[in-house]
């Protein structure tokens, strides 16, 4: 039987140290950038306040650069072994093009997500960009594993087999993948610290994972899922902290690419895709409610963020006007079922000869409205943090326990 390698410790924890650095230098720049976007026109307002003033966008470049330049001195950290002392008998290439492979994914996420937040970019430029900014990650795949079989959960092992080799569409499926992440985060905002936030848990959690995955089989891969997932935490807690209510900055489009791109990086070389899914139970869930809306099934205005409540200072569910002339027979039967199990509040009315249908928008923010009613930005925003930390536990059960039910542990 193989010996197991021993876990990298001094990287590890060269790698926390410098994170815990660049968690520092993101808290001071944030702040000393603010005038700098601002005077370039990279701003927006709060909608959701009652006092509107300019609040820099697209901070997510700052924390991004920051992440970046933490493994880019990093690089030589893993493969210390073979420059000090005595040489190694064979350098590890393949690990090697896996770093810097991954490094080049997320590198061209925040380009083209910036890109996004500067040129205010149509939807299917939003599909289109994660998938062109995953085609280094899927070519580092294909030439160090190249694995595209799949062992098939047992309730279906009598009609597949034991494994199952997909081939090409194990490829669509991992470039899929790196586009959800990217755009799952995306679609779930409109509130103070939201983004941010829960990129800091979902990437808390993977941490927690890859340390109790440690011991097991795989402990290279969590290791090289810590060595992003680390840095990607320290300065994506210095982005919340700026961006918590009341948010004096905005994080833009550039930070939810780069995110979703770091999570599809480890979760894909990694090889843990479907625990990757399983820790964006809400996003999932969100994306699921939303996708009448995001097809235009349903029509959907440009923001669907709540809306303020002047006389209460809390926020209420936002909802989309439209003429039901100009609502197809799917779309009505979509609006009949949602209302049918309390997951819209439908109104109907008359104006002139036309009838008008207004609904809430589809979005999971606007669900939790219509459950607890008009509720504090501030408290809103931790109701929704507190659900992306019972997705984490669902998480851990499921792959802990439930996985039983489905695969041989």
């Amino acid at each position: 039987m193989e010996k197991m390698s021993p876990i990298p410790v001094l990287p590890l924890i060269i790698n926390c140290c410098m994170s815990a650095l660049g968690c520092i230098a993101t808290v001071k720049l944030i702040p000393a950038f603010k005038d700098h976007f601002i005077s370039a026109r990279l701003y927006g307002m709060d909608l959701n306040k009652t006092i509107k003033k300019e609040v820099p966008e697209s901070q997510g470049v700052i924390s991004g650069t920051v992440f970046l330049i933490i493994l880019f001195l990093f690089i030589p950290v893993p493969f210390l072994q073979c420059f000090m002392g005595e040489p190694c008998q064979r350098f590890p290439h393949n690990e090697f093009v896996q770093l810097i492979g991954a490094l080049l994914a997320i590198c061209c996420m925040i380009f083209l997500g910036f890109a996004d937040d500067v040129l205010n970019l149509r939807w299917r430029h939003k599909l289109l960009l994660p998938t062109m900014a995953s085609l280094p990650l899927l070519m580092v795949y294909f030439t160090n594993f190249g694995n595209t079989v799949i062992v098939v959960p047992k309730p279906f092992r009598v009609l597949l087999g034991m494994h199952l080799d997909l081939g090409i569409l194990y490829y669509v499926y991992m470039g899929m993948l790196a586009v959800f992440c990217t755009n799952a985060i995306n679609i779930l905002a409109g509130i103070n610290g939201i983004e941010s936030g829960q990129a800091l848990f979902i990437s808390g959690s993977i941490i927690l994972f890859n340390l109790l995955e440690l011991n097991g089989d795989y402990r290279d891969d969590h290791v090289f899922s810590l060595y992003f997932m680390i840095p990607f935490f320290f300065t994506t807690l210095a982005l919340f902290y700026h961006n918590w209510y009341p948010s004096s900055v905005f994080v833009g489009d550039t930070f939810c690419y780069f995110a979703g791109m770091t999570f599809a990086v480890v979760g894909i070389l990694g090889h843990f895709s479907k625990t990757m899914l399983l820790f964006f139970i809400p996003q999932v869930i969100n994306f699921i409610y939303s996708l009448p809306q995001l097809f235009h099934i349903i029509p959907c205005p440009r923001h669907r963020l709540p809306r303020l409540q002047s006389d209460t200072g809390k926020l209420g569910m936002s909802y989309s006007k439209f003429k039901q002339k100009d609502l197809g027979k799917l779309g009505q039967l979509i609006l009949e079922v949602a209302e049918m199990l309390w997951l819209l509040d439908v109104r109907r009315g008359q104006e002139g000869d036309d009838e008008f249908i207004e609904c809430n928008n589809m979005t999971l923010i606007n669900l939790v409205l219509k459950v607890l009613g008009p509720t504090h930005e501030r408290n809103l925003t931790a109701i929704m943090l507190l659900i992306q930390v019972l997705g984490s536990a669902v998480t851990f059960g499921i792959r802990y326990h439930l996985v039983r039910l489905f695969y041989d542990v």
